[in-house]
């Protein structure tokens, strides 16, 4: 077939001399050669600039015109079209080495790839190396901005004189196998070179189209890290959307946009994270539970994702879910979002490759700051940012309570400096004023809960649905390897219990549990030497374990230890009813080794057994009421970081003393 393929027709209309390009004064055709099957032409040309100088650096240097010698090489099989020149003049003390090639789109054969880059080597200039530099910097920013408008200049030119497309080039059935180069003079005319199966202008469109606003020197970027992911990479190829993010990540700097883009997409592939919208089904929980959802656009053509994190059970949902299908639930929203932003480009016919989020604060407390909610937060957000840059257009929080500034300081330093300023914060109503919401969504597809018609489900998620860590290790997903919570069992006469080793007085530990079955006791006691195990734990080297079909039961304290004499109490008994969720921490007095217990709950006036501890275990398997079970985690902060955190709490004087305590126990990843 045809097709308007005239970009080096247009190209050698600049020759012998431009009146574009004010600077290029003259050039001469030294040799022009073709191949013997008119596949490959080439041309060789010494072309004569008036280089912008100052006039004494012209005197100084003895030269009123600088030359350089060009070749050109239009590979009509291959449908490239690769100029290569150097300079002529002071070439012993100054080195320039350009090189610009074409070649047509992978995915479109209608478009234009170009590609320009350009070495500058100053050995010496009699003094004026700094200036020489500048000035050959200023001419080549020049030359590329100029490049594009002086190809379309001769396009439209072409057309008007008739001349809309040329035939591909086929072999001809006569043409010789051989490769050789026949070499003949020819004049520089306008139309000494057939068309190559590139379209500059078209390339424009598609970038205006798709891309959005690029400089040349960010348009080389993106073609190169394509060609060389083409070249390289095993797999599936993102498409220029895509990579363009990566790029833009990194201010442009091609080494760094590759590092993260090749890492992602390992990622990627480990995962199957291609497939995970047709694959992932999101389980009810979420879909009962989970404040949040996809709701139109925003004013800019944006997709809108609307989130009411004030009124989200975070706990719940970390209990019910773990922390890998809350991920993957997270991963799916982005994926979608990146399908959305396809979809609306082609929609709104102008590139969209971000959406606006709208996080509704109302209801946010120190409850959402429970700290492994806050940690899995925080490692989703690192997920995220490593895999989905420059998907975050605007971030529009409204109602933002007094808690806010606790929650911005523990997950800001998680996020990229360039995403936070994409962040609008509004407290209380001024999301109604100017400025507001209204200057980024239109008022019909704002949500019931700001005064719209969108309706959001939530609510807290019933303990019942709680999972153990057994039960979530067991699922087959495996996003992250470790998990928070450790599950255990209680019984009649065999607490579970666990050994911390501190080393540092004024170190705090912390401890969170539910209490899934039955009621418990929990005590926390201090000793100066190490529990004496009767069976080492291989997994866990400073335990003992006796492992039973009812989870994992840990005992520490040896039954020859005296209470007050091996052991003392640190904190007071405290009794744990079923299904209730228990926080707490304890600053460190001394160093040594501090027992964490749970020891089942003998309601008063039941008769205590005198069985021994291991044949007392296996009774009670027997009698399930003698059975409980609690979920933990537990964590220690240092005593430099305890300090470093009272140091954070000044800033927030008003605060309910309950409050700063919590805030303690909470921030430290902060």
């Amino acid at each position: 077939g045809t097709c308007r393929y005239m970009s080096s027709h247009a190209y050698e209309r600049r020759f012998p001399t431009c009146h574009l390009i004010p600077m290029f004064v003259d050039s001469e055709v030294l040799e022009e050669t073709e191949s013997e099957d008119g596949s490959i032409h080439q041309i060789q040309r010494r072309c004569k600039l008036d280089v912008d100088a100052p006039r004494l650096l012209k005197r100084i240097a003895g030269v009123d015109y600088v030359y350089f010698s060009q070749e050109n090489t239009l590979n009509k099989r291959e449908r490239t079209l690769h100029i290569e020149s150097h300079n002529e003049t002071f070439s012993n003390r100054v080195i320039i080495h350009e090189l610009c090639s074409y070649s047509a789109h992978p995915e479109n054969e209608d478009w234009t790839c170009f590609e320009q880059s350009a070495s500058l080597d100053i050995k010496s200039f009699f003094g004026f190396e700094s200036t020489v530099e500048k000035m050959a910097m200023k001419q080549y920013a020049s030359s590329i901005k100029k490049g594009k408008e002086i190809i379309e200049f001769y396009l439209n030119q072409l057309e008007e004189e008739g001349i809309s497309h040329v035939p591909r080039w086929t072999p001809s059935l006569d043409a010789p196998s051989s490769s050789s180069v026949t070499t003949k003079p020819v004049c520089a005319t306008p139309n000494v070179c057939v068309c190559v199966c590139v379209v500059d202008k078209l390339d424009a469109d598609y970038i205006k189209r798709y891309l959005g606003d690029l400089t040349p020197l960010q348009e080389s970027c993106l073609i190169r890290l394509r060609q060389w992911l083409q070249e390289s990479h095993k797999g599936k190829i993102p498409k220029d959307e895509h990579i363009l993010r990566f790029l833009r990540a990194r201010d442009f700097n091609m080494e760094k946009a590759r590092e993260i883009l090749c890492q992602s997409l390992t990622w990627r592939k480990q995962h199957q994270v291609d497939y995970l919208l047709e694959t992932w089904t999101s389980p009810q929980v979420l879909s009962d539970y989970y404040t949040g959802g996809w709701h139109h656009h925003d004013k800019e053509g944006r997709p809108l994702y609307i989130l009411r994190l004030g009124q989200m059970d975070t706990k719940g949902l970390v209990r019910a879910l773990g922390e890998e299908s809350l991920l993957r639930h997270v991963l799916s929203i982005n994926e979608e979002g990146l399908r959305r932003c396809e979809e609306n480009t082609k929609v709104f016919g102008r590139p969209i490759s971000c959406w606006t989020c709208l996080v509704d604060l109302e209801g946010l407390n120190m409850r959402h700051l429970w700290r492994p909610g806050v940690k899995a937060l925080l490692r989703i957000i690192e997920v995220v940012e490593a895999n989905y840059p420059e998907t975050l257009g605007r971030l529009l929080i409204l109602r933002a309570p007094r808690v806010f500034p606790v929650l911005w300081t523990l997950v800001s330093p998680f996020i990229d400096e360039n995403t936070r300023k994409k962040f609008l914060i509004y407290a209380g109503n001024d999301y109604q004023g100017p400025g507001g919401l209204l200057d980024y969504i239109d008022k019909e597809v704002i949500p019931d809960f700001l005064g719209g018609e969108c309706m959001v489900k939530g609510g807290l998620v019933p303990k019942s649905l709680y999972r153990t860590a057994e039960e979530l290790e067991n699922e087959d997903i495996s996003l992250w390897t470790e998990t928070i919570y450790q599950s255990a069992s209680v019984f009649k006469g065999a607490p579970h219990e666990v050994v911390i080793e501190i080393i540092d007085a004024s170190s705090v530990i912390t401890w969170d549990f539910d209490v899934c079955k039955g009621d418990v006791v929990f005590h926390l006691y201090h000793s100066k030497r190490a529990p004496q195990t009767p069976r080492k734990d291989p997994l866990v080297g400073q335990h003992s374990s006796i492992t039973t079909p009812g989870g994992n039961n840990v005992q520490l304290i040896d039954k020859s230890w005296t209470l007050g004499l091996d052991y003392s109490m640190v904190e007071s008994p405290l009794i744990c009813k079923e299904g209730e969720s228990v926080q707490g921490s304890h600053v460190t007095r001394w160093p040594g080794f501090y027992i964490l217990q749970w020891k089942f709950h003998t309601m008063p006036g039941s008769a205590s057994t005198n069985l021994p501890r291991v044949d007392d275990v296996l009774a009670s398997l027997q009698v399930s009421s003698h059975k409980c079970k609690v979920m933990y985690y537990t964590e220690v902060i240092g005593s430099e970081d305890f300090r470093l955190v009272a140091t954070c709490i000044s800033g927030f004087p008003n605060w309910p003393l309950a409050g700063v305590f919590l805030f303690v126990f909470y921030i430290k990843d902060g």
